[in-house]
C-alpha cells in the first residue's frame, strides 16, 4: 500500500531539485541587482560573496517550514492521502509556473505562487470531500486556516507599499547627505553611513534573522532585553570601524556596504524562501513518517500531526543551500531576470524594454502635475538647495569605454541593500513567507523614483514596466491558484495522473529550454543600442550587410508563404505569415530606435557614415511596411470568406514571386558575402521585375473590362501589385545608396 507513495516521495524530492533551480533563476533578481548594476565589485567577487550569503540562509531556514505544513490549511482536516494530493499538484504546478515567468524574463514571486498553490489545491481537495458528504460548501472555512492565509496574502500585498514609499524616502534623503559627489563628503559622513548601514544590516539579519531557529537558544539570553543596548553599541562600533577604513586603509565604505548588503540579502532571500522550493517536499516526507508509524491506511490516517513542531533536517537544508549556490553560478535565465530590473531602475536613458500604455501616461502625467504643484508651494531657495544635490556629475569617458558606466550609483546600490535586507529580515523573524522579490524590486523602483532616474525621456517607459512586472505578480496568484486546484482534481481522480503529469513537467521543461534557447540565438544576431566598442566605416558596413541580408531572405520566405497561401485559401498559415511579418517590423523599428546610439558609437573618421546607415535603415523598413500590407490584406480578404483570385491570376502572381525571390536571393548572397561589385548586375535585373509587375496590372484591367466579376478580388490583386512595386523600388533604392557608399568608401580608402 505504501508504494504509490514512495514513489511520490521520490517524485517530490525531485521536484523540489527542479523547483530550486528554476526559483533561484527567478530570485537571483533580489540579491543581486544592486551589486552587478552598482558594477562597485566584480562579478565573479559579487558572485561568491552571494553564494555565501545563500549557503548560510539556508541552514538558518528551518524556521518558515512550518508555513508550508500549517500555514495555509487546517492538516487535521485531511487525510495522508489527500495531504499527498495537495503536495504533489503544488510542485507540479510550481514548476511550470516559475519557468515561464524566467523564460519571459520577468521576476515574479516564488512566495505568492507557493501559498497560492497551496490554497488552491487545498481548496479543491476539501470541495471534493464536501460534494462526497452532506455537509455545505460553508464548511470550506473549517479546512483552510484562513486567519494565517490572510495574515500572510495582506503582508504580501502591504510590502509593495512599505518597500516602495521606505525605499523612496530613504533614498531621497541619503541623496541630500550625499548628493552624487559622495566621493567628496567628510569622513564622518561615510563613517556614520558606514555605522548606520552595517548595524542595520547585523543587526536584522543575524539577530533577527536567527530567531525561530535552532541557532538563536544560544544567545536568547544575551539579546533579550538588552535591544537598544545592543543596537546603539552596534552604531558606535561600526562606525568606529568604518572610520578606521576610510582614513587608514582608503576603503571606499560604500564598496564594502554593497559587499556586506549583497551577504546579507542573499542570505535573508535564502532563510525566507527556500520554504519556497523544499517545504513542501519536506512536509511531505514527515507525513509520510507519521503515516507509517500509524500503521493506518493512507485514507484513514488524520494528518494534524503536521500542527505539532517538526525538528528540521540539518542535511536537508545543506544539500538545498548547494544546489541553490550550483544554480546561482550556471543558469542563463537568472541573467535575464536581473537585466528587467537593472534596466527599470538604472540612472541613464537607453533601450528600453517596456512599450507604454495608457496608464503610464496618465500615472507620469499626473506626477508632473503634482510636482509643478509642489514646485509652487515650496521656497525657490529650496528647490535649488535641493537640486543642488541632485545634479549627476559629468564623467568624461573615451566613446569605446562609456558602456562601463554603472546603471546606479554607489550611494543608491548601498540604499537598495540596506532596506531590503531589513524589511526582509523582519518579516522573517515574524515567521511571515514575505515576497523577497515585491521587497527588493519595490525598493529599487523606489529608491529609482527618489533619485530622479525616471526623466521625461524615459519616466513613461519605466511606469510602463513597473505595472507589467506587478500585473505579472497578480497574474501568478490567479493562475497559481487556479492551475493548482485543477492538478489536485486530476491527481485525486486517480494516482496514475502522478506519472501522467510528471511526463508534462518534464516535456514543457525541454519545450522551454529549447525555445529559450533559439530566442537567445535570436536575440544574439539583433544588434542593439548600447555598444562595447567604437564603430568604424568597416563596422557599419557589416552591421548594414547583415541586417540587409537577414531582411532580403525573410522577405523572400515571406512574400513565397503569401502567395502559396493565398492560392491555397489556407487561413492558418496566413495568419502566421502575417505574425512572423509583424515580428520583422518590430525589429527594425528596434533597429531605428537605436539610431542615437549608433551614431553615438561612431569613430571620429565615420561620423559621415550615419546620414548612410539612417537611409539603409529607412529602405528597410519601406521593404517591411510592403510585406507587412500584403500579408494583412491577403490574410484579410481569406479571413471574409472572399472569393479565390483566379487561375490566371495567381498564376501572374506566382511568376512574379519568382522572379522577386531569384532578386532577393542574389541579394542575400551578395550581403552575407560582401560582394558589393555585383549590385549592378542584380540592379539591372529589376527592369525586367517592374515590366512583369505592370504587365500583371495590364492583364487585370482588361479582364475587369472583359469577364472579371468580383470587385473583391480586384481590390486584393492591384493591392499586391502595387505594393510589389513599392518594395521593388525601395530594394532599388537600397541597392544604389549602398553602391554609391561603396563606391565613395573605395576612393577615401585609395586615396
Amino acid at each position: 500500500m505504501g508504494d504509490p507513495y514512495i514513489l511520490m516521495l521520490v517524485a517530490l524530492a525531485a521536484l523540489a531539485i527542479l523547483d530550486l533551480v528554476v526559483g533561484v533563476s527567478n530570485d537571483a533578481v533580489n540579491f543581486l541587482n544592486s551589486a552587478i548594476g552598482s558594477k562597485a565589485i566584480p562579478i565573479k567577487t559579487i558572485m561568491i560573496i552571494a553564494s555565501v550569503g545563500v549557503f548560510f540562509g539556508a541552514i538558518t531556514s528551518s524556521g518558515m517550514m512550518e508555513v508550508a505544513r500549517k500555514g495555509i490549511f487546517n492538516p487535521n482536516m485531511f487525510m495522508f492521502d489527500e495531504i499527498m494530493y495537495i503536495f504533489m499538484a503544488v510542485m507540479v504546478t510550481d514548476i511550470l509556473l516559475l519557468d515561464v515567468f524566467n523564460s519571459l524574463g520577468m521576476p515574479t514571486s516564488t512566495t505568492v505562487s507557493i501559498v497560492f498553490e497551496l490554497l488552491g489545491a487545498a481548496v479543491a481537495i476539501a470541495l471534493i470531500k464536501i460534494s462526497g458528504s452532506d455537509h455545505s460548501v460553508s464548511e470550506i472555512w473549517s479546512y483552510i486556516n484562513y486567519e494565517t492565509a490572510t495574515k500572510i496574502i495582506l503582508g504580501i500585498i502591504l510590502s509593495v507599499v512599505v518597500a516602495f514609499t521606505v525605499g523612496a524616502i530613504v533614498q531621497y534623503f541619503s541623496r541630500l547627505i550625499y548628493s552624487f559627489d559622495f566621493e567628496k563628503r567628510p569622513i564622518y559622513i561615510n563613517a556614520l553611513f558606514g555605522g548606520f548601514a552595517i548595524t542595520a544590516i547585523t543587526y536584522f539579519i543575524i539577530i533577527k534573522g536567527l530567531k525561530g531557529t535552532p541557532f538563536y537558544d544560544s544567545i536568547s539570553g544575551v539579546i533579550e532585553g538588552n535591544t537598544i543596548s545592543i543596537i546603539l553599541g552596534s552604531f558606535v562600533f561600526f562606525s568606529a570601524v568604518s572610520y578606521a577604513l576610510i582614513k587608514f586603509f582608503k576603503i571606499n565604505i560604500l564598496v564594502a556596504i554593497i559587499a556586506v548588503g549583497t551577504f546579507s540579502l542573499a542570505m535573508a532571500f535564502s532563510g525566507n524562501d527556500l520554504v519556497n522550493f523544499i517545504g513542501v517536499p519536506i512536509a511531505a516526507l514527515n507525513s509520510y513518517d507519521a503515516w507509517q508509524l500509524s500503521g493506518l491506511e493512507a485514507n484513514e490516517f488524520s494528518m494534524g500531526v503536521l500542527a505539532k513542531k517538526v525538528p528540521s533536517n540539518t542535511l536537508l537544508l545543506l544539500l538545498a543551500g548547494l544546489i541553490m549556490v550550483i544554480t546561482l553560478w550556471t543558469s542563463k535565465k537568472a541573467r535575464a531576470v536581473i537585466d528587467t530590473g537593472i534596466n527599470l531602475s538604472r540612472q541613464g536613458d537607453g533601450q528600453e524594454k517596456f512599450q507604454p500604455n495608457n496608464l503610464s501616461r496618465i500615472v507620469v502625467r499626473a506626477a508632473m502635475f503634482a510636482n509643478q504643484g509642489f514646485n509652487f508651494l515650496i521656497p525657490q531657495k529650496t528647490q535649488e538647495f535641493v537640486n543642488s544635490k541632485f545634479e549627476k556629475p559629468i564623467i568624461k569617458l573615451p566613446k569605446d569605454k562609456t558602456y562601463e558606466l554603472p546603471a546606479f550609483d554607489l550611494v543608491r546600490a548601498s540604499v537598495n541593500l540596506i532596506m531590503a535586507s531589513v524589511l526582509i529580515s523582519i518579516a522573517t523573524s515574524m515567521k511571515l513567507p514575505l515576497s523577497t522579490t515585491y521587497v527588493t524590486f519595490m525598493v529599487a523602483m523606489g529608491t529609482s523614483l527618489a533619485d530622479r532616474a525616471w526623466g521625461r525621456e524615459s519616466a513613461v517607459y519605466r511606469v510602463a514596466g513597473v505595472f507589467n512586472v506587478i500585473g505579472g505578480w497578480f497574474l501568478t496568484a490567479i493562475i497559481a491558484f487556479t492551475a493548482a486546484g485543477i492538478v489536485a482534481y486530476f491527481i485525486s481522480w486517480h494516482i496514475a495522473m502522478v506519472p501522467v503529469l510528471l511526463m508534462v513537467v518534464i516535456g514543457m521543461l525541454i519545450r522551454s529550454s529549447l525555445q529559450y534557447t533559439q530566442k537567445a540565438k535570436e536575440e544574439k544576431k539583433q544588434v542593439f543600442a548600447e555598444r562595447a566598442e567604437l564603430i568604424s566605416i568597416s563596422g557599419v558596413i557589416d552591421e548594414s550587410s547583415s541586417h540587409i541580408a537577414e531582411v532580403a531572405h525573410r522577405v523572400n520566405k515571406l512574400y513565397s508563404n503569401v502567395v502559396n497561401d493565398l492560392a491555397n485559401h489556407d487561413l492558418n498559415k496566413l495568419r502566421k505569415t502575417d505574425k512572423h511579418v509583424t515580428k520583422l517590423n518590430d525589429e527594425i523599428d528596434n533597429l531605428k530606435d537605436g539610431v542615437f546610439y549608433f551614431i553615438k558609437s561612431l569613430d571620429d573618421s565615420s561620423v559621415q557614415a550615419s546620414r548612410f546607415y539612417i537611409l539603409i535603415l529607412g529602405y528597410l523598413q519601406d521593404v517591411a511596411q510592403s510585406i507587412s500590407y500584403i500579408s494583412r490584406a491577403t490574410y484579410k480578404h481569406v479571413n471574409n470568406n472572399h472569393k479565390n483570385l483566379k487561375k490566371g491570376q495567381l498564376k501572374d502572381l506566382k511568376e512574379i514571386d519568382n522572379e522577386i525571390s531569384k532578386l532577393l536571393k542574389d541579394i542575400t548572397v551578395a550581403f552575407e558575402n560582401q560582394s558589393f561589385d555585383d549590385l549592378s548586375g542584380i540592379l539591372a535585373e529589376k527592369r525586367e521585375l517592374l515590366k512583369s509587375v505592370s504587365k500583371s496590372i495590364e492583364r487585370q484591367v482588361e479582364r475587369i473590362r472583359s469577364d472579371e466579376t468580383s470587385p473583391k478580388n480586384t481590390t486584393l490583386y492591384f493591392s499586391i501589385l502595387l505594393e510589389t512595386q513599392d518594395l521593388v523600388s525601395a530594394l532599388i533604392s537600397l541597392l544604389e545608396t549602398y553602391e554609391e557608399f561603396h563606391i565613395s568608401t573605395k576612393v577615401i580608402e585609395v586615396v
